[in-house]
C-alpha cells in the first residue's frame, strides 16, 4: 500500500471516530434525543462515500473503512456502547448500511477505469443517506397518516419526504459527480435521463423502504436505488 492510501485510511477512521464521539456528546451533554443523533450519525456516515472517492485510487483499498465498520457496528450494536446510535429497541441497521456500501462499491466502483459505475453506487447510497434519515424524522414528528405493509409500518408524510429527499440527493449526485476529479471515468448522461433516473430511483427506494422490515431497509434501499441508476446507464 502507498503512503497516500495509509493516510486515507487514517483520515477515514479518524472521521468515523469523531462522528461517533460527536453524536454521543450531543446525546449525553446537549440532550438531543437518540433518534435524532442516530440519524445525524447515519447521514455523516453515508456522506463519507465522497471522502472515499476523494482519498482513494483503488477500490480494493477504498472499501476497507466501510468493510471494517461491518464488524465495528456489530460490536457497538451488540453491547449498546454508543447510546446515541444504538438504543435497547434499535435494529442492526447500522451493520446493514456498512454492508450495503461495501458490497455496492466493491462491485461497481472502478476509479482507474476503463468504465466506472461509482456514480450509480454513490447515488444509491445517497437515497438511503438522506431519504431514509429525513423520512424517519418526518414520520416521527409530523406523521399522521399511518399505513402498514406486512411487518412494516410507515406514514404517508414520511414516505413523501423519503421520495423528495432521495430524488434531490440522487439528482445532484448524478449531475455533478460524472466527469469530476472524483469520477473521471464515470459515464456522463444527458440531464433529462438524469432527472428520470433520479425520480425512478427515488420511487423505487420509497417503495422498498415501505415494505422492508425494521432495519433491513438500510440494505435493501441502497441496493435497489443503485440498480435503477445502473439500468438508466449511469
Amino acid at each position: 500500500m502507498t503512503t497516500s492510501e495509509w493516510t486515507g485510511l487514517g483520515i477515514s477512521y479518524a472521521y468515523a471516530i469523531g462522528l461517533l464521539l460527536s453524536g454521543e456528546a450531543l446525546h449525553r451533554f446537549a440532550g438531543l434525543p437518540a433518534d435524532l443523533t442516530r440519524k445525524i450519525i447515519h447521514i455523516g456516515a453515508g456522506m463519507w462515500v465522497f471522502g472515499i472517492l476523494a482519498l482513494f485510487d483503488r477500490w480494493e483499498i477504498g472499501i476497507i473503512p466501510f468493510a471494517t465498520f461491518i464488524v465495528v457496528n456489530f460490536v457497538l450494536y451488540r453491547y449498546r456502547i454508543v447510546r446515541a446510535m444504538d438504543r435497547e429497541d434499535s435494529s442492526p441497521g447500522t451493520i446493514y448500511f456498512a454492508l450495503a456500501i461495501t458490497l455496492i462499491f466493491a462491485f461497481l466502483w472502478r476509479p482507474q477505469g476503463p468504465v466506472d459505475r461509482g456514480v450509480a453506487a454513490t447515488a444509491g447510497v445517497m437515497a438511503m443517506t438522506w431519504g431514509d434519515a429525513l423520512a424517519a424524522l418526518a414520520g416521527q414528528r409530523i406523521g399522521r397518516r399511518r399505513y402498514t405493509i406486512g411487518q412494516s409500518s410507515r406514514t404517508l408524510e414520511g414516505s413523501a419526504v423519503m421520495f423528495l429527499a432521495s430524488a434531490v440527493a440522487m439528482l445532484l449526485t448524478m449531475l455533478l459527480l460524472p466527469g469530476s476529479t472524483w469520477a473521471p471515468f464515470a459515464p456522463v448522461a444527458d440531464p433529462v435521463r438524469v432527472v428520470v433516473a433520479a425520480c425512478l430511483g427515488a420511487a423505487v427506494a420509497t417503495a422498498v423502504e415501505a415494505v422492508s422490515p425494521h432495519g433491513t431497509d438500510n440494505l435493501s434501499v441502497p441496493i435497489a436505488a443503485t440498480a435503477v441508476t445502473l439500468l438508466a446507464g449511469m
